[in-house]
Order: structure tokens, then sequence, then C-alpha cells
């Protein structure tokens, strides 16, 4: 599995991107192909195995089955990675009963790496891929309001 990472969403994060790859490498998880620098970092992941292994913690668990679920090329279609991310984001920040989101739109932009005039392009395309069911930023004060799809 490949996976790519802004440099501004492992900023937002507050992670040590060096420090990260060198650890994740030592422990044989990853091996980074292009990076960590200015624009971000590209990595594959060593064995498709560890994203099926039963994390210790729930939080951890429904983690993985948010990305696993969400960020499963089938149910985006194939798309870019920053499509995927974003729908992971999302549904991270949902409420699990209902589905239902809120967040400040310059944070999610902040977040996934994204550029003021890409976050509706995203959004609009999680919403056509059956990712979302529908989405609106309240105009006073411009937090975005989200409800992921039915099975989710």
């Amino acid at each position: 599995m490949h996976v790519e990472l802004r440099a501004g969403l492992l900023r937002s994060l507050c992670i040590d991107a060096v420090e990260a790859c060198r650890e994740l490498e030592r422990a044989q998880w990853v091996s980074v192909v292009n990076g960590p620098g200015a624009v971000g970092m590209a990595a594959e992941l060593r064995d498709a195995t560890l994203l099926t292994q039963a994390p210790a913690r729930p939080d951890r668990r429904r983690a993985a089955d948010w990305a696993l679920r969400i960020g499963c090329p089938a149910r985006i279609g194939g798309v870019e990675p920053r499509l995927r991310l974003a729908g992971v984001y999302l549904a991270a920040r949902s409420d699990t009963s209902s589905g239902e989101g809120l967040s400040e739109c310059d944070r999610i932009i902040r977040d996934c790496g994204l550029h003021d005039e890409g976050f509706h392009c995203v959004i609009s395309r999680l919403t056509a891929n059956g990712i979302l069911e529908g989405w609106r930023i309240c105009p006073d004060s411009g937090d975005v309001h989200w409800t992921l799809a039915a099975g989710r």
C-alpha cells in the first residue's frame, strides 16, 4: 500500500516527520519512498497484515476500521490520496451513532493539506462518491456540517 502525506498535515498533527519515518522504518512497517521534505513524504507499507491486526485500544480499533472502510480505493473509486485522506478525516470526526460531524472549514483545509480552492471540490467529490450524504457551510460561523452516507 502506498501513502502520501502532505507536510501541512504532519505539521498540524505536531508530528516530527523525520523521527516518525526513522521509527516506522526501524519497526519495518514502512519503506520511505520520498521525503520527508518540504512538500511531505511518501511511503510504502511493507506488510498489509499490519492493517488487520487487532489494536489493543478501542479508539485505535475504530480508527483502523474507519481507515479501512473509508480509505478503501474500491469505496471511493480509486481516487487520489488527498480525497481518501479527507474521507477518513471526516469519518473520524463524525458522531458514531448519527454520522454527523462539525468542524471549522479552515481546520479541515489545514489538517488535510488542502488549498482553499480545492476544499469545495474535494468535499463535493466525497458526496458524489457516496462517502458523504450531504454537507453545508454555515454562513455565520464558517463551520462545515456534514453527514456520512448510510452504510458508512
